[in-house]
């Protein structure tokens, strides 16, 4: 028997409307709203969006489904999935491999992580989108909470009751919605990343990695033999890997920081409910331009712009060693000067997705200072050498600051003063040593002493 109306719930009226538009028969084109929110609106990807919205409706799960945004990236990748020869592949690797002999000559540290991974872009999505994931899930709930609380305050009075009894569904389509547009991002950064370590986001642990299709996209734009273009991007992708790989502490001490970061995110409720209000389904133009130009996201906090100060400190100083390193490793090169400049333009602008991101999650994904921070580096090195400066990522406290970059004499007169430190250590220790010995070798306290003579009043002699 059919479910008497009476008795259904309010959420199940909600899902039956919105199914309904999403089969589009309600009255918004659905390919609009997809535009409007920046989604393809090609018929295959808008006849995907709708699914991914229905299977929403279905979950029973409160939350964000972010395989949504695997499936969405796995779709962008398709469209252009790139083929590399095994002639090419072969290539790569023998130019890391001598890419690895030249940087062991350059610092010992992390030698352990020579190996160089040869990924297509769909397996550097499936590697990289669960740190993807991490930094935009603050910022994706707090988009979903908002949407969610500007519907129910500029409903219908007739519609308020639905509303009321489904705020689940409606997190689950807005979180959807997020998710689908970051896999959107990923997807299209699949095509521009060269290496795993493009970002300055440890988004590979432990790992290098290389993408040949996209290598060779870089190398024919430069009139440099492609040769010395894979010997300097496997030397900069192997000397990331071995940073990470030598301060373990170093991953976790950025991805915190991002996630530390973009908690204290909060949508702009009032901008937000201007725009529900004056939303005009036929013409989105205006919410495409707010998503476009990040207003849904206020200006940062005092407290955000000191954890983005010392984020960008970190990555800096990550990118400045990698760079300072793989200058000295790569000076057999003719046209390496050639190279690293293409390399730090594009960091410098970086590319569509790249600007998508941060307009999406509101965190720029370019370091700055990184020139200084190289120039840091180099100084460091002439003064105290390879093996010293390396010394500074053993601990997180050894670290610079952003103030050491720009005068390093402090952190080198440091280390140039750690030899004495390290003899006034080694003494002191040997001092303890021996005071722990003699306190072993002294003979035990008989139990004597705990029972004094009754005759003298003193200690009884030890037996022979």
């Amino acid at each position: 028997m059919p479910e008497d109306s009476d008795d259904r719930r309010p959420e199940d009226e909600l899902r039956e409307m919105l199914q309904k538009f999403l089969s589009g028969e309600g009255p918004i084109d659905p390919a609009r709203l997809a535009g409007a929110a920046g989604m393809p609106s090609d018929p295959a990807q808008l006849q995907a969006l709708m699914a991914q919205l229905q299977a929403a409706l279905a979950r029973t799960e409160d939350g964000i489904d972010w395989e949504a945004s695997r499936r969405q990236a796995a779709a962008v990748v398709q469209r252009d999935p790139g083929s590399v020869s095994s002639a090419e592949r072969d290539a790569v690797r023998q130019a890391a491999e001598l890419a690895a002999l030249w940087l062991s000559e350059t610092t010992d540290i992390g030698a352990a992580a020579t190996e160089l991974q040869l990924l297509s872009r769909q397996q550097w999505v499936d590697a990289t989108i669960p740190v993807w994931q991490e930094m935009s899930e603050p910022v994706a709930n707090s988009i979903s909470d908002a949407l969610t609380a500007a519907m129910q305050e500029h409903a219908p009075e007739e519609a308020q009751e639905m509303l009321a009894g489904a705020e689940r569904i409606l997190r689950n389509v807005g979180g959807t919605m997020f998710a689908m547009q970051l896999g959107n991002v990923v997807g299209q950064l699949a095509g521009e990343t060269v290496a795993g370590g493009d970002f300055g986001f440890p988004l590979l642990e432990g790992t290098a990695a290389l993408l040949p299709v996209n290598l060779r996209a870089v190398a024919e734009g430069l009139e440099i033999p492609e040769d010395q273009v894979r010997i300097w991007m496997s030397a900069r992708e192997l000397a990331h890997a071995r940073l990470f790989h030598h301060a373990r502490w170093l991953r976790l001490h950025v991805l915190s920081s991002v996630r530390e970061y973009a908690e204290g995110i909060r949508i702009d409720v009032d901008r937000l409910e201007e725009l529900a209000e004056s939303f005009d389904p036929t013409n989105p133009d205006e919410l495409r331009e707010a998503l476009k130009s990040g207003a849904l996201i206020p200006p940062k906090t005092p407290e955000q712009v000191e954890t983005l100060a010392r984020l960008e400190t970190t990555i800096a100083l990550i990118e400045g060693w990698v760079d300072a390193v793989t200058e000295t490793a790569t000076a057999r090169l003719p046209k390496r000067e050639s190279i690293a400049e293409m390399v730090r333009r594009r960091r410098a602008t970086g590319g569509p997705a790249e600007k998508a991101f941060g307009t999406l999650v509101g965190l720029e994904i370019r370091p700055r200072r990184l020139r200084e921070a190289a120039a840091f580096w180099r100084t460091v090195t002439d003064a105290v050498g390879a093996e010293v400066r390396d010394s500074l990522w053993d601990q997180p406290d050894l670290m610079p600051d952003g103030a050491d970059i720009d005068d390093p004499s402090r952190v080198i007169a440091r280390l140039q003063g750690a030899g004495e430190l390290d003899e006034m250590d080694l003494a002191l220790q040997e001092l303890l040593d021996d005071a722990e010995r003699a306190e072993g070798e002294a003979p035990a306290p008989a139990e004597a002493d705990d029972e004094p003579d009754e005759d003298s009043g003193e200690d009884a002699p030890p037996q022979r």
